[in-house]
């Protein structure tokens, strides 16, 4: 697990100062994230994508559970009322849990990708004035190292907090 450390820069040079000192540190690039206003030039620094943008992955959980409890509903009242020569009962209710999960967290991720990422609400003002939001995911042990780092390199950046628990991919 890793944990997510959120710093708003106030320019592009600062921020390409910032990402040059996580990669001495050993941070991977695929886990220094940018975000900025859409007419910003990022050019030299690692833009955040739709996964940390948006609430596809959160969007695609949700579906995932409650499609695949629909399912499991769907299929029990079907195998109940309406059994299917030659199958027991339970893999009626079992194809309509996989079904329903599969179809749920398909329809909701495309309804995320489209939805801002609920966590960034609290930078939205910053990064329309013209600031650059990084999210940088840190190992567990290593968070408060590299939180550190930033601090006494980048005066100039403003800690903005800490997200617990991000999976290590992507």
């Amino acid at each position: 697990m890793r944990k997510r450390l959120y710093f708003l820069l106030p320019n592009r040079a600062s921020a390409q100062k910032t990402m040059n000192d996580l990669l001495i540190a050993q941070i991977d690039i695929g886990h220094i994230h940018f975000v900025a206003r859409s007419d910003a030039d990022l050019e030299g620094l690692h833009e955040a994508n739709i996964l940390q943008t948006s609430d596809l992955v959160h969007g695609a959980g949700t579906g995932l559970i409650y499609g695949g409890i629909t399912g499991v509903v769907a299929g029990t009242l079907v195998s109940y009322f309406s059994p299917i020569a030659g199958l027991s009962f339970g893999a009626v209710p079992l194809a309509g849990f996989i079904g329903g999960a599969l179809l749920g967290a398909w329809a909701a991720s495309m309804i995320g990708s489209s939805v801002p990422n609920s966590q960034l609400e609290p930078f939205r003002k910053a990064v329309d004035e013209g600031q650059l939001l990084l999210m940088v995911d840190v190992p567990n042990h290593r968070w408060e190292e590299i939180e550190a780092l930033l601090k006494r390199s980048h005066p100039e950046a403003q800690a903005r907090g800490l997200e617990p628990n991000i999976p290590a991919f992507p």
